[in-house]
């Protein structure tokens, strides 16, 4: 049977982190996340720099004029999520069990009591990952550390009993820490009440009794508790013995790549994004890149003033995660189609690629990298325009000419086809436009024509042909044409198709030739 074992990761101030996994010109500065509307906003989180000039939860707008080097942020919600999934992302990686124990999805209509909700917490149940990733304190680093590129700070603790390891988290600084079986009763012995969720019924009653500590509830008697409290203070005194039981409910959020970020006033100009839009695919890469996964494109949606959205998508031929590759094609994009009005917020989203990996043989010559490819066809649609670079594409159809150009793409599945064997094949070029000639005619077939200014008798001719292609249209097969085989005075011989409307007025000058065969 299998001893369960669980870890505990554990964030406060999440709001403040969240704001500034984002910010990273603000790590080293004192920052406050308000919430609520003005002029009654209050703090609901701070940063340790923060907290250490006297900065504390509850206070006001107002009250933070005496703090003049403390950065102001309104909370943002939809950050908050893209965080969270972050962190489910990055716990995934060391268990398939994971139970997410904060609000998982805040949104604007959240009641008081989810809007207090200052931390984020998850559950790992890392029975059995022993032999794939090590004992339980070389996981706990490396999930810190995995926690830590995320540009968040965490606490990870390691218990048997789920409720023993959350309580010590809540009490614990920026670390791990390891609660051996059976003495989960010890260490949280002298951890306060406020690592529990008392009620504040039940915070007045321990208050009235003198019960400070996870210990002196621990040693109250069980039924005299129960006659007081219920079955809800049995439930309190196995939370501070470490004996509570716990069922654990695993989450499977969807895998997604997206990180969104609000700015603190409307931008107009693009080039002062790109260093916020750069952060943003640092996450988006380091998120893929953990599950061996690189970016396939990027959709960008930026929020104008006025209510509108601008919404532009980015693809490469090939999916990968270079950084300044990304960045790059972002910017010729929306250089390309900049929006119409000064931007509120911006969101990233990738679809993920499987990673490519090109082997070249000991001789072979170096190929041109596919990232100047990319870069080269973006700047060649910006001047160009974006239906005017790509792959042509016949389009289902008898007219002449006619095809459409669609992006070029690389299939991801590629069948090997054996070469075929090598025929003679006759080409031919496509006079554009076509050059005039002057034709004779003998019941109504070619039998001379001249042509740039050398004249040519027909030896052979095949037609006529009639095409349009249009039958809509009222020349509806309309179009005569003749494939021709001519010789000159000089022994020189051509081969070429020529055309003509026969529905318009008769007159020799209306042939052209379109095609010449090689």
């Amino acid at each position: 049977m299998t001893i369960p074992l669980y870890a505990c990761l554990y964030v406060r101030e999440f709001p403040a982190q969240a704001m500034l996994r984002l910010r990273p010109q603000l790590r080293e500065s004192p920052v406050a996340v308000l919430e609520g509307t003005a002029p009654r906003q209050r703090v609901c989180s701070s940063n340790t720099r923060a907290n250490a000039l006297g900065v504390e939860t509850g206070l006001t707008r107002a009250e933070l004029e005496v703090f003049p080097s403390v950065a102001l942020l309104p909370r943002s919600l939809a950050e908050e999520a893209s965080a969270r999934a972050a962190l489910l992302q990055c716990a995934g990686q060391f268990s398939p069990r994971v139970e997410c124990q904060s609000v998982e999805c805040l949104t604007p209509t959240c009641t008081p009591e989810q809007m207090s909700d200052t931390h984020f917490c998850c559950i790992l149940d890392i029975a059995g990952t022993e032999k794939l990733i090590g004992p339980p304190e070389k996981l706990a680093k490396k999930l810190l550390q995995s926690v830590r590129t995320l540009g968040i700070h965490a606490t990870v603790v390691v218990s048997a009993n789920l409720d023993s390891a959350l309580c010590l988290a809540r009490n614990l600084p920026i670390r791990t820490a390891i609660l051996p079986a059976g003495e989960e009763a010890k260490i949280l012995a002298p951890l306060p009440l406020t690592v529990l969720s008392l009620t504040p019924e039940h915070a007045e009653t321990f208050a009235r009794w003198g019960i400070s500590t996870l210990g002196a509830l621990a040693a109250l008697p069980e039924k005299e508790l129960i006659a007081r409290l219920g079955q809800e203070g049995r439930r309190l005194r196995q939370l501070a013995r470490g004996q509570a039981p716990h069922l654990l409910v695993p989450a499977d959020p969807p895998f997604t790549l997206e990180e969104r970020i609000e700015l603190d006033s409307p931008v107009e100009l693009l080039d002062s994004l790109l260093f916020v839009l750069g952060v943003l695919l640092d996450h988006l890469i380091a998120r893929a890149t953990a599950q061996i996964l690189a970016l396939a494109s990027v959709t960008v949606r930026l929020a104008l003033e006025g209510g509108s959205t601008h919404t532009r998508t980015v693809r490469p031929a090939l999916p990968n995660n270079d950084r300044r590759l990304w960045l790059r094609l972002l910017h010729l994009d929306l250089q390309a189609h900049p929006p119409s009005a000064a931007i509120l917020s911006f969101t990233l989203t990738a679809s993920p690629g499987s990673t490519s990996k090109v082997q070249l043989g000991l001789f072979s010559p170096q190929l041109p990298e596919p990232a100047r490819l990319d870069v080269t066809l973006a700047r060649i649609r910006s001047f160009v325009g974006e239906q005017r670079v790509g792959r042509a594409v016949l389009e289902d159809t008898h007219h002449p000419d006619a095809f459409r150009i669609e992006p070029f793409t690389i299939p991801t599945t590629h069948t090997a086809v054996p070469a075929p064997q090598a025929q003679a094949r006759s080409a031919r070029r496509r006079l554009r436009p076509p050059e005039p000639v002057t034709v004779t005619l003998h019941q109504r077939r070619p039998t001379s024509f001249v042509f740039r200014n050398q004249r040519y008798t027909v030896e052979c001719a095949w037609g006529p042909w009639y095409f349009s292609g249009n039958w809509w249209g009222v020349e509806c097969w309309s179009m005569e044409k003749w494939d021709l085989v001519a010789h000159a005075s000089d022994n020189a011989t051509i081969c070429c198709s020529i055309a003509r409307n026969p529905m318009r007025p008769a007159a020799t000058e209306d042939w052209c030739i379109e095609e010449l065969y090689d």
